[in-house]
């Protein structure tokens, strides 16, 4: 995921963007969960490259799948157990 997210305390105060960008990786999904589509987004961040945003929604989807990370069948009811950082960077 090295090449698709640059975080740095020199760009955007170390918020994650997407790599070669100074655009945050969260405004891809800010747009998504107010109902934009992904061609919005891209027109409105020419930077961030169609094969990049659908390469992190992809890594995101992974890593919320995974449920050997859960204990419990239900794991947002009252499992208070989070996924490992090492997963997110």
């Amino acid at each position: 995921m090295n090449s698709l997210i640059t975080i740095s305390p020199n760009i955007q105060s170390g918020e994650p963007v997407f790599a070669g960008t100074r655009v945050p990786v969260k405004n891809l999904f800010d747009y998504l969960k107010e109902g934009d589509t992904l061609s919005t987004f891209l027109v409105d961040f020419p930077s961030v490259h169609y094969k990049q945003a659908v390469a992190v929604l992809e890594a995101a989807e992974k890593i919320l799948t995974l449920r050997e990370l859960f204990k419990s069948k239900q794991p947002f009811e009252g499992n208070t157990g989070s996924i490992p950082m090492v997963l997110l960077y």
